[in-house]
């Protein structure tokens, strides 16, 4: 699948590392380091705008490296791109740690996966039909 890009940032384009990878490393494009405190979350530019085809998002995913060493993560993850934005693909870190982090230009901050979905239409009925689950959530079967 082909998806227009425009890359403003000093990088180059996002890629996917290994054959079999979902997802494509995004990277900060910043003009100074940014600091993030603990349990501060700061909006991460990446210079690059995105035209999806309809039926197909892009989420924004954290980096386990990061979140792992760090405590680094998005706060809204996934972060949905629609196939109708066209503004800068920006990211929200958040610092889960109790140390600063700094995030500097040209960081792999977070990362991309291209999927495809469907739009429902609602079918309104009085009831829905039995299964053997019912209405159990929230850890209901002991896990």
């Amino acid at each position: 699948m082909k998806v227009q890009i425009v890359n403003k940032s000093k990088h180059s384009l996002p890629a996917y590392s290994t054959l079999f990878s979902a997802g494509m490393d995004l990277r900060a494009n910043i003009s100074e380091p940014i600091i993030l405190a603990s349990g501060a979350r700061k909006l991460i530019p990446t210079g690059l705008f995105i035209a999806l085809p309809n039926g197909y998002e892009a989420q924004i995913r954290p980096r386990s490296g990061l979140a792992l060493k760090h405590g680094i993560s998005l706060v809204n993850t996934p972060g949905t791109i629609d196939a109708d934005y066209r503004g800068e693909i920006g990211v929200i870190l958040i610092n889960h740690s109790n140390e600063l982090f700094e995030v500097n230009d040209g960081e792999r901050i977070c990362q991309m996966v291209i999927n495809k979905y469907e739009t429902v239409e609602w079918d309104c009925v009085n009831e829905l039909s039995i299964t053997e689950r019912g209405t159990g959530g929230f850890g209901h079967t002991g896990r």
